[in-house]
């Protein structure tokens, strides 16, 4: 890849890994709204902004961010299996996402619940609170991965290992006329 198109592929992940981040961190206050207020228009509010988040934003930010890295990393000398941070990352990643995909189908099943409410059934949606685990393990995650990427702990794989191995032998060969 070259430095340009490698700059523009970086630049690209970064702004949906860093949009991801900041996706959750708004889903994470309409949870907190949600399981907070005692007034149900605010919890019915909270639930259908929370489906919207969850569709709009944070799930094509996630599917953005994990095609995006592995742009990054089968385009640059990091590779994809050569260093741990990279596959940690990678698993995090994935794992993040599934869990996100497994979990917005409820989601969507209370924000309906809370739309479908009337007037008369509307108090009824205080006990629907809020979904704070998910949002807040989700941002615990994410935090690993951005300082995994950020600081890049040495540590090669057996795979990386051999890679560097046969780099090495191959520079350390005498050029053949």
């Amino acid at each position: 890849m070259s430095p340009s198109v490698r700059k523009l592929a970086l630049t690209v992940h970064l702004t949906c890994s860093v949009g991801w981040i900041g996706a959750v961190v708004a889903y994470l206050a309409l949870g907190v709204s949600a399981v907070t207020s005692q007034d149900a228009q605010t919890v019915r509010a909270a639930w259908i902004a929370m489906e919207v988040t969850g569709w709009t934003a944070i799930v094509p930010l996630a599917v953005a961010s994990l095609l995006t890295g592995l742009v990054m990393s089968l385009g640059t000398p990091w590779g994809l299996f050569r260093h741990y941070w990279v596959l940690i990352s990678l698993v995090l990643t994935v794992l993040s996402t599934v869990v996100l995909l497994v979990h917005m189908p409820s989601v969507t099943h209370v924000a309906g619940m809370a739309r479908a409410a009337d007037g008369a059934t509307l108090a009824g949606l205080g006990p629907l609170g809020g979904d704070l685990f998910h949002p807040g393990v989700g941002l615990l995650v994410l935090l690993a991965i951005t300082v995994l990427n950020v600081y890049k702990p040495r540590g090669l794989t057996p795979y990386g290992w051999r890679k560097q191995q046969e780099q090495q032998e191959q520079r350390a060969r005498p050029a053949q006329p």
